[in-house]
């Protein structure tokens, strides 16, 4: 049987305020929940970032750096 699954639309604080919070737990309750929030934003991350750069030439793909 297929799990529910629900998409949420968060900015890029709010997520790192998730992990943070998440890296409080035990590793071995979170880490694969810490994994797929790491892949499902980096591979949105580098989408969007390819999307701009065709569009402008200005490095602006810097997004997940600033904290």
């Amino acid at each position: 049987m297929q799990q529910n699954t629900i998409a949420l639309r968060l900015n890029i604080t709010e997520v790192n305020v998730i992990i943070k919070a998440l890296s409080e737990k035990p590793f071995r309750e979170v880490y694969e929940l810490i994994g797929k929030i790491h892949e499902q934003s980096n591979a949105q991350l580098k989408s969007h970032c390819t999307q701009v750069q065709t569009n402008k030439p200005i490095d602006t793909c810097r997004l997940h750096d600033k904290e």
